[in-house]
């Protein structure tokens, strides 16, 4: 007998339709897999078949074809255990519990333990997402993954906590699957099943209260140009000694960045869920990430899953510490930095990924951290210095708007008891600058070649300042366009329409790196 059902799959950020076929002829018992499944696909049947026999069901006596169509798209991963299950009872027809009518427009998500029970899987959003667009209005996924299901709203979505309570709501069995409800909630608040898994997420993503610019004592500059680097979407570097509160600053700023739009928290948390994050609710606020500087290429641009810069999307990556990174990370950040995605193209994987983030990056000015600081002397040899700050190649500073210089904070500002500017008062300020913004259909700091020269128009005498710091400066072509840029986002924020010379001459001000980095002589080396 024949049966089939609809699951997902999953590959990067994109969910989509697979059908999961099954038939029972006579032979010898034998369950087959097809459809270029990799090992976890394959190794279904075993604990399908567990799941039978530890939930009360007779496995089918004969041999069991499964195919997951389209055959040429490759299947990982185990949530199809569920979807395989339901279709084998139902192309069983030695059972009336369940039949392959009663498959019809489901689509169910879900692994198996073997014991019956249905563990969480990841990517059920975009799974939600992709089924709504398909018409399919019926969703069975793990009780664990509810709660994100249930974020898309006008869709039957129906959490289950094993095999039984399946077959309990697929069959209409309405008064069983309550009971059993109530008995696996029962069981779950008296801390006897793990099987559920955590359904919080590992990290973080938006900020949290003490994150606010009002508890930042002094560092003015520093905090001028986070507010710029909001505004713009620009990328910042941010240069001072240890102790300076480089850290802290990074993280105000997702407060002071506008918070994201429905379909902008609709896709950051698909893409958190596509991860296995589980989130229980939408993430509307820009996300912060800070990944460790001994992270590998694949952890920081992604593989089968998302990576640091894809989960830092609509928000903040922060690399701490930004020369100690592999130098294979560093450089493997130049096209995302410009282009705001990331393509993975491997022997097994294949995918594209978003990743529209702003960079933040926080560095010492020399190994011992004391280069150029007012109280503690620096140790390092001069070309040790030089080693240190050449791991940063000149291409990637090139495509890093502001370059911040953050000093040791005083101890009388340190000591002073009235609250700073709070994050609340500069976000209204910046969301003034970004509906300036939205006119005009693109995002300052990332603007191309084509609308930099449409909107960041100089007049004269910026022009003729422009030309002297590039002569000056020895700038490239591209920090050319990302000066006019931070000038534009400047304009802005003072809700000007013309980019004035004052405004100029503070973009230039935000190069800190480069004027360190030419007292060095750093271009001898």
């Amino acid at each position: 007998m024949f049966a089939s059902i609809y699951t997902a799959a999953l590959i990067g950020v994109n969910a989509h339709l697979v059908s999961c076929e099954v038939d029972i002829s006579k032979g010898l018992p034998r369950c087959t897999v097809v459809g270029l499944p990799d090992a976890s696909v394959n190794e279904a049947g075993e604990r399908v078949w567990a799941a039978f026999s530890n939930s009360g069901y007779e496995a089918p006596l004969g041999r069991v074809r499964i195919n997951l169509a389209p055959a040429e798209l490759r299947k990982e991963g185990a949530r199809f255990d569920l979807a395989m299950a339901l279709a084998v009872l139902a192309a069983d027809d030695s059972r009336s519990e369940i039949t392959p009518p009663m498959l019809q427009n489901w689509l169910v998500l879900g692994e198996l333990a073997m014991d019956g029970n249905v563990r969480p899987v990841r990517g059920v959003l975009l799974a939600i997402l992709m089924a709504q667009k398909m018409g399919l209005t019926n969703i069975l996924v793990p009780y664990a993954n509810l709660a994100e299901a249930s974020l898309v709203k006008g869709l039957n979505c129906r959490g289950v906590f094993n095999l039984k309570h399946a077959i309990s709501l697929l069959s209409g069995q309405h008064e069983r699957a309550k009971a059993l409800e109530l008995e696996c909630l029962r069981q779950f608040k008296l801390g006897g099943s793990s099987w559920l898994g955590s359904s919080e997420s590992s990290k973080s993503s938006a900020p949290v209260a003490e994150d606010d610019l009002q508890y930042v004592c002094g560092q003015v500059v520093a905090k001028r140009g986070l507010e710029i680097c909001a505004a713009g979407g620009h990328h910042v570097l941010m240069l001072g000694p240890p102790g300076s509160g480089k850290t802290m600053l990074a993280r105000c700023l997702p407060s002071i960045m506008p918070r994201l739009s429905c379909q902008e928290a609709l896709e950051v948390t698909s893409i958190h869920s596509a991860a296995n994050y589980c989130p229980q609710r939408m993430i509307d606020e820009a996300p912060f990430r800070m990944p460790s500087s001994n992270i590998s290429a694949a952890g920081l641009l992604g593989s089968n899953r998302p990576g640091e810069i894809t989960l830092a999307h609509r928000g903040v990556l922060f690399m701490d510490e930004f020369p100690e990174f592999r130098r294979d990370c560093l450089e493997a950040l130049r096209r995302p930095l410009e282009e705001g995605q990331v393509e993975i193209a491997r022997a097994k994987v294949h995918a594209q990924y978003p990743c529209r983030f702003t960079l933040v990056a926080a560095m010492n000015p020399c190994p011992c951290g004391y280069w150029g600081d007012s109280e503690r002397g620096c140790v390092c040899l001069p070309s040790k210095r030089r080693r240190y700050l050449t791991r940063l190649s000149g291409p990637l500073l090139d495509r890093i708007d502001l370059q911040l210089q953050v000093s040791r904070t005083k101890a009388s500002e340190l000591l002073e008891i009235k609250l700073a500017e709070s994050s609340d008062i500069v976000r209204q300020r910046v969301e003034r600058a970004l509906s300036i913004q939205r006119e005009r259909d693109c995002r300052n700091g990332f603007m191309n070649t084509a609308q930099t020269r449409r909107f960041c128009l100089l007049d004269k005498e910026s022009k003729k300042f422009l030309a002297e710091a590039i002569r000056l400066n020895n700038l490239s072509g591209r920090v050319k366009d990302r000066l006019c840029r931070t000038a534009r986002t400047i304009a802005d924020l003072e809700g000007r329409e013309r980019i004035s010379l004052g405004d100029l001459c503070e973009a230039m001000e935000y190069r800190a790196f480069d004027r360190f980095a030419s007292s060095l002589d750093l271009g001898q080396m």
